[in-house]
């Protein structure tokens, strides 16, 4: 038995052969051409081919596992639009007379190596998403098919990376768990995996002749086992049939309240991406939604989304939950969420650049169509507005000027809404010192812990590199958290938390502890963690 030590990216156990899986990336060759017109022809149609197959991933990601982690898919359709990529590509096939496979290859590794120099941790991590969309390029211009068959019967899947597109395209019945040698626990490939439940481990030195060995991966200790020896293996099995009674257990908590043992309520709601994610909200018997990233409506839009259609959004959400609270964050755009039709400047740091609430309040026309949608829909349900990257009370002052001025305008139109919380996402260092300021102005925050947590520490989320040193329990962190709380009830606003440390059930009794109101997590952590708040107490 062999046992190598990996860090997890979703607990669980797998039990099952192991695949070593290639990419088997082919070598392109330089190839002289005599007619430029119909190589750049050929380019263009296998350009199309290509775009066509993305959006095809994207639509099966959706199904699988949400609108806002198939927006990778989105994302890399529109890179292979990018005028200076295609540019790029037309330019080496012109001027050098060679064949597109080359031109394309060639494109890719410039611009990988480019973007890899950078010293923004945004652009550095777009190194790896150029290099995937010019090998799809190359398959389809060499008329070779995607190799992303793992066989017929269920495996262990081991790869040194593996890029979303890999992951989705995978037969999800035949994906017992998948061990890679790079990664980051914040890559796409990290979040698919724990949306699709899929046990994980990163950073293990893997080796091609584990092909078709016995394995076991054991993700609650981040360990993979070859050829376990009989009691790792009856040790793994029970485990893993715990898990099943587990999961069958919880179902046993549907209806019953979020409440501790001495009486403490908490609002645990779940984050959404999109409408069609309101089955499993209901499914997983959250008491609202939490979260709900209104962005997907403009990143699935080749042009603006009209006031009608964000309002048939919405009301459709606030319907289905039926009187639940549905708390909409407006536009959050910028940074690794980009949008074609906004014509964006590409920025030094976009994290800390034009994004999300400073787009809203300069670009107020498009602010305000959202804004409207939403106070007509809030007529038929419990709807809440958020507004993200929040620094200063003069934000929240000209966001409640906009709000006043688009009621006014429904009122003498006649036109229906209902009564409206207002809140604000606490996602930077500078909200967290004026909470005390900024609660006088609002109803409830809601702490985005994702962004708080690269603010407060500078590290950058996506930098694999820094993975070691990422910490989002960092006392710093927690103490901005709790800071948050303790200002939010001093004037009279409640707190909740909706980033991913929200569903971290490591830290549940410690949030409780601290007076969080609410929690948000994805739909599937409702139940574990409605166990946890129901099994402790807050006063000892």
């Amino acid at each position: 038995m062999e046992v190598y030590q990996g860090k997890s990216i979703f607990k669980g156990i797998a039990i099952g052969k192991l695949f070593f899986y290639s990419k088997g990336e082919q070598a392109v060759k330089r190839e002289k051409i005599q007619d430029v017109e119909a190589e750049i022809a050929r380019y263009e149609a296998a350009k199309e081919e290509a775009i066509a197959q993305l959006n095809a991933l994207y639509e099966k990601a959706v199904k699988e596992v949400g609108e806002v982690n198939a927006a990778v898919f989105e994302v890399h359709a529109m890179m292979l639009d990018d005028d200076d990529y295609v540019d790029s590509v037309k330019n080496i096939i012109e001027t050098q007379q060679v064949n597109a496979e080359f031109a394309v290859a060639t494109t890719g590794d410039n611009f990988s190596n480019m973007f890899a120099e950078m010293e923004d941790d945004y652009f550095r991590a777009r190194a790896v998403d150029v290099k995937d969309i010019s090998e799809r390029l190359v398959n389809v211009l060499s008329g070779r098919n995607e190799g992303s068959d793992i066989g017929e019967e269920p495996v262990i899947v081991v790869a040194d990376d593996l890029a979303p597109s890999e992951t989705v395209q995978m037969d999800k019945d035949k994906l017992l768990a998948f061990v890679t040698k790079y990664g980051s626990s914040n890559s796409h490939t990290a979040i698919l995996a724990r949306t699709m439940n899929i046990p994980a481990l990163i950073g293990v030195e893997i080796q091609e002749d584990w092909n078709g060995k016995l394995a076991v991966v054991d993700g609650y200790e981040g360990c993979l086992y070859i050829e376990p020896e009989e009691e790792v293996l009856v040790k793994m099995k029970k485990r893993q049939q715990e898990d099943v009674e587990a999961r069958e257990l919880l179902q046993n908590l549907r209806g019953k309240e979020d409440v501790t043992l001495d009486g403490k309520k908490i609002r645990l709601y779940a984050n959404i991406g999109s409408g069609k994610d309101v089955a499993s909200v209901l499914a997983n018997d959250a008491a609202g939604i939490g979260l709900f990233r209104s962005e997907f409506l403009y990143l699935e839009a080749e042009d603006y989304p009209d006031e009608e259609a964000q309002f048939q959004a919405y009301k459709t959400v606030a319907e289905n939950m039926a009187g639940k609270k549905v708390i909409v964050r407006t536009l959050d755009i910028g940074a690794d969420k980009q949008v074609g039709y906004f014509g964006l400047d590409k920025e030094e740091n976009p994290a800390m650049g034009y994004r999300a609430i400073r787009i809203c309040l300069d670009r107020t026309d498009v602010f305000k169509t959202q804004l409207r949608a939403l106070l007509r829909a809030s007529a038929f349900g419990n709807i809440a507005i958020m507004y993200p990257m929040i620094i200063s009370v003069d934000e929240v002052r000209r966001i409640k000027a906009i709000v006043e001025e688009i009621k006014k305008e429904l009122d003498e139109q006649g036109i229906r809404y209902g009564e409206v919380e207002q809140g604000i996402m606490i996602e930077t260092p500078a909200a967290v010192v004026i909470s005390d300021l900024l609660a006088e102005e609002v109803d409830f925050f809601s702490i985005g812990t994702n962004d708080l947590t690269q603010y407060t520490l500078a590290i950058d989320r996506q930098n694999m590199k820094l993975d070691n040193i990422y910490d989002a329990h960092h006392p710093a962190v927690l103490r901005m958290i709790q800071t948050t709380i303790d200002n939010g009830h001093k004037h009279g606003c409640w707190v909740g938390i909706c980033g991913e440390l929200g569903a971290d059930m490591t830290l549940t009794e410690t949030f409780v502890k601290m007076g969080i109101d609410e929690l948000s997590v994805s739909p599937s952590c409702v139940l574990p963690i409605r166990k946890l708040i129901r099994e402790m107490r807050v006063e000892e």
